[in-house]
């Protein structure tokens, strides 16, 4: 039987039969590929990329034509599940019609399912405009890693009730603006089940507690090939860090012996 094609519609029927969404980041078609033959509900196309596989400090430095390659690479890859792609610092932020050009740029180029951004009120013109034109948008509140040289820090959000207060306002907003889910990042667990209580749409959680709707977490940090990020919310689940170190390092030995290749592995 194939399995069930994932859709906005699909993840909100899920939230409402207390079921929970798993999702994943992944940047390239080889990844896409097991995660979606592993039954990943949502691959994020994060723009983590820019941390992860070009080892810049911060999010801020990939591009909207980077975001475009990485998605691009990743929709060859699937067949089930839904791929939602970030829109990268500085593609949406300045006004909502940079923000729809963005958007719709990713979903023509890529043929991605959704984009996602970060933000609540300050944002909204850009959320109206690009869902007015019919493309699914998730919110991102909490911790908004594109804000980072802002708040100074990657501490937990939301801690203060003022901080607090605003992110409840900025779901339900984004909720009535007609998103289809929202992340909720590095925030105290039970404001997360109070918004996931208090919205229809699905919200997923990275950091903030087991309440809410599904879970993210980034590939490289989730199957252990980056070892330096080790916060609370994270749950190895898997450490590709030494066996790949050990296998390089056997293939190096084999080569520099003249044991690679044998004779069994020439023509």
């Amino acid at each position: 039987m194939v399995p069930k094609k994932i859709t906005t519609h699909i993840l909100q029927n899920m939230k409402a039969a207390g079921e929970k969404i798993s999702m994943i980041t992944a940047y390239d078609f080889s990844f896409a590929k097991l995660f979606d033959r592993a039954g990943i509900d949502v691959i994020l196309v994060g723009d983590s990329a820019s941390n992860v596989m070009a080892g810049h400090e911060t999010t801020l430095p990939i591009t909207l034509d980077q975001m475009i390659y990485h998605a691009s690479s990743v929709i060859r890859g699937v067949s089930r599940c839904l791929v939602v792609v970030d829109l990268p610092f500085g593609s949406y932020q300045s006004n909502s019609k940079e923000a729809l050009i963005s958007a719709v740029r990713i979903m023509k180029e890529t043929g991605a399912h959704g984009v996602k951004l970060e933000g609540g009120e300050e944002v909204m013109e850009s959320v109206k405009r690009i869902l007015a034109a019919g493309v699914p948008v998730m919110g991102h509140l909490g911790l908004t890693p594109q804000s980072i040289y802002k708040f100074g820090t990657y501490s937990v959000r939301a801690k203060e009730e003022t901080e607090a207060a605003k992110l409840k306002s900025d779901a339900k907003m984004l909720e009535e603006a007609g998103c289809f889910a929202i992340v909720l990042e590095k925030i105290p667990a039970l404001l997360a089940k109070e918004v996931a209580e208090n919205l229809s749409i699905p919200v997923i959680g990275i950091g903030a507690g087991k309440y809410c709707d599904g879970q993210v977490l980034v590939m490289h940090d989730l199957l252990g090939i980056n070892t330096e990020f080790k916060p609370r919310f994270l749950r190895q689940y898997l450490n590709l860090h030494e066996p790949i170190t050990a296998a390089v390092e056997h293939y190096i030995a084999d080569v520099k012996s003249n044991d690679f290749p044998s004779e069994h592995e020439q023509y």
